[in-house]
């Protein structure tokens, strides 16, 4: 008897605290700092969200319009840099200087793809000097890349003690890393700092 009634109460007051914390955009590094929901608070909030008009193709055309809104407004953010939009990978402050600190400068990584190119080019001539050219320059590159990317995760796991000492900054040196291996024209979201600037 006195069960139920206690159970419902905590059911309300879960549906009530999820949905104002689910109002509020969170920082993706920082710890959830809620419970997390019962599946049945969370399928109603999902359906309370999506109105369904009782159609399914209806229903079906809703979602995919939604989503083509979304996808367009993340590519807009990733060029233009727009936080609100921005995958939950790239948002936050934390990413936002590991991205510049990655974008001032230059990194042997996003030569890597032209590099190969002539390497291989290089292998393919049926001459044994020229090849052996091509193995040596191949040996040299990785080298060079393994070298600098063992420097930018010193200095930029460095900069991120110093700059945030009290953010979560997992998973932000990996993401660094990843980054320098893009060439500086094709890299998501585009640069938003000169070579050379300080972040």
């Amino acid at each position: 008897m006195f069960g139920s009634r206690s159970s419902k109460e905590e059911k309300a007051a879960a549906t009530d605290k999820v949905s104002a914390d689910l109002s509020q955009p969170r920082d993706p590094q920082a710890p959830k700092g809620r419970p997390t929901p019962k599946r049945a608070v969370a399928q109603s909030q999902r359906k309370a969200v999506v109105a369904s008009t009782g159609n399914r193709k209806e229903d079906a055309k809703r979602a995919r319009e939604r989503r083509r809104a979304e996808m367009s407004r993340q590519r807009e953010a990733l060029a233009s840099g727009d936080e609100r939009y921005l995958p939950t990978r790239d948002k936050g402050p934390v990413r936002r200087y590991v991205r510049d600190f990655v974008d001032s400068r230059f990194s042997v990584a996003e030569m890597f793809l032209p590099l190969a190119v002539v390497i291989l080019v290089l292998s393919m001539i049926r001459q044994p000097t020229i090849q052996n050219v091509a193995l040596l320059l191949w040996l040299g590159v990785i080298v060079l890349i393994i070298l600098d990317s063992i420097g930018l995760l010193f200095r930029l796991r460095k900069a991120l003690n110093e700059r945030f000492p009290n953010e979560p900054r997992r998973g932000a040196v990996a993401y660094g890393l990843m980054r320098t291996l893009q060439m500086r024209r094709l890299r998501l979201p585009k640069p938003q700092v000169k070579r050379g600037e300080r972040p």
